[in-house]
């Protein structure tokens, strides 16, 4: 674990977070409010701060923007982060925006088009809270990963929820593919300008399990997958220690 001295994490989100998430090293979820020991729960704390943008002002000035034949939405995320963005070491307000960028996105009245009927509104909550949790992580513009915690291996991570392997390799399929057709694609993109950056995902398909993170426009692509290469097997071991039973 290399980490750097930080502060706890608290925050009071405005819906409950699962208790199960107290399974993992560094966690501990008392209702709405939200605890991390970074010296507990990551594997990799390298850097205290992150990007942002405010959600209230993205909601406002960019989800219903429409991309041109001059400007396609990535440009138009970009320059919304180049005019918006803030630098910050609040690393609660950086969860509190994960929280409504994922509860945006994932949010229950895509249901009925995803085509897998087996997920439900309680796997898209987890979803929501693994990828809020997840924003935590980072990766520098010269693609090293520069903050790793248990939430950047996604299915690993479900094992809190005690699921069984198909059924998070189903909700690994959600998160990093079948969620996102082109217009929930677009979507994302837009959401995700608010944590700075796009979302990456370092995997190729489910049994990969390489994760993801949302990193700057810019970063270096094939330095983050050999970061990533380097050090995924370990730490998914690590994330999977704690795997529980349905009787715990």
């Amino acid at each position: 674990m290399a980490t750097t001295d930080a502060a706890t994490i608290t925050l009071e989100l405005p819906t409950a977070f699962d208790p199960r998430w107290s399974r993992l090293p560094g966690i501990h979820v008392d209702g709405r409010r939200l605890t991390i020991d970074p010296a507990e729960y990551f594997f990799r704390f390298e850097s205290h701060t992150w990007l942002v943008a405010d959600w209230e002002l993205l909601k406002s000035q960019l989800l219903d923007a429409e991309e041109t034949t001059e400007s396609a939405v990535e440009q138009l995320a970009l320059d919304f982060i180049k005019n918006h963005g803030e630098s910050t070491t609040d690393a609660a307000r950086v969860l509190a925006t994960a929280n409504e960028v994922y509860t945006y996105l994932f949010r229950d009245e895509h249901l009925a088009g995803l085509g897998l009927p087996q997920i439900t509104a309680d796997h898209l909550r987890m979803l929501r809270e693994a990828a809020a949790l997840m924003a935590l992580n980072k990766v520098e513009l010269d693609g090293h990963i520069s903050n790793v915690g248990p939430c950047w291996f996604f299915p690993a991570t479900t094992v809190v929820f005690h699921l069984d392997d198909e059924t998070g390799g189903m909700l690994d399929e959600v998160y990093h593919g079948g969620w996102f057709n082109e217009h929930r694609r677009i979507e994302s993109i837009k959401a995700h300008t608010a944590l700075g950056g796009r979302l990456v995902h370092g995997c190729q398909s489910v049994p990969d399990q390489s994760g993801g993170v949302v990193a700057p426009y810019g970063a270096s692509m094939a330095n983050f997958r050999d970061d990533l290469a380097a050090f995924k097997e370990g730490w998914i071991e690590q994330v999977y220690a704690h795997r529980v039973t349905a009787a715990e």
